[in-house]
């Protein structure tokens, strides 16, 4: 049989058709300039479902991370998957429907904020992550292999509520498929004291002569419940290319320990 399609998104696991390997914060795909404060730990939950044609992928992911020191963080995401996808027999050319669950790769990252004020008062980080092959190849939910990501991240408030981010990143994919390059911007509004909007629109193209950039648009809100707790939901769907026909995820985030909260 053919090599299924797997389209990853989430907190912890990524983006679009590859593996985007950052650690961003919920429910976004792309991720903003600050890390975790010095002594705080963040727990990130959620799910996430995408569709895509005759296509239908869940996902439980979690997240982890911890302010080592000011201006950088450590953190480590995994899965839960279960998908079903059409699968064609490249020797006969006929397709037949797949369908799988499993825990999925364990990602390693690390994010750093190499200047607090630059031009035009924005702050810049780079975020490196590690992809490690802990899900099953044989059932299609991995690729057997290790990736890597490097994502330069910069965060800039544009009022007292408005704050906007961008990303620009290259994934050095192991697998079958080719690395890819990946951007994206988002927005953050401060409706209220305790309710943010976001909304973002995010890209990947392979490297590999001919690809297509796969873009998405996604929109979204966290409400702060407590000064601990927020919760989030997101949906969005595809601009062009491969990205999801529909993609959604809600989740929560905890945020405690020894530490500030803002560093």
């Amino acid at each position: 049989m053919g090599r299924g399609r797997w389209r990853l998104r989430g907190a912890a696991v990524g983006i679009l058709v590859g593996a985007s390997l950052a650690l961003a914060g919920r429910p976004l795909n792309v991720d903003d300039a600050d890390p975790v404060a010095p002594g705080q730990f963040e727990i990130e939950v959620g799910g996430a479902f995408d569709r895509d044609a005759g296509d239908r992928n869940g996902e439980l992911v979690f997240g982890w991370t911890y302010g080592v020191w000011p201006g950088l963080e450590a953190g480590v995401g995994a899965s839960a998957r279960r998908g079903r996808w059409e699968e064609t027999d490249e020797t006969s050319g006929t397709s037949a429907a797949r369908e799988e669950s499993g825990f999925g790769d364990i990602t390693l990252g690390l994010k750093w904020r190499v200047i607090e004020s630059g031009p035009l008062g924005a702050r810049h980080a780079l975020a490196l992550s590690l992809k490690l092959p802990t899900a099953e190849e044989s059932k299609g939910l991995g690729s057997g292999k290790t990736d890597y990501d490097a994502t330069w991240i910069a965060s800039r408030a544009l009022s007292d509520k408005l704050n906007a981010h961008l990303n620009v990143g290259y994934a050095w994919i192991g697998g079958p498929d080719a690395d890819a390059l990946h951007y994206g911007a988002a927005l953050d509004f401060q409706f209220t004291e305790t309710v943010q909007g976001v909304v973002e629109v995010f890209a990947e193209r392979e490297t590999a002569g001919g690809a297509k950039t796969a873009a998405q648009i996604q929109i979204g809100f966290r409400w702060a419940v407590t000064e601990s707790l927020t919760l989030d939901a997101a949906a969005g769907t595809k601009i062009r290319g491969g990205a999801p026909d529909f993609a959604a995820t809600a989740g929560l985030t905890w945020a405690f320990g020894f530490g500030e909260k803002g560093d």
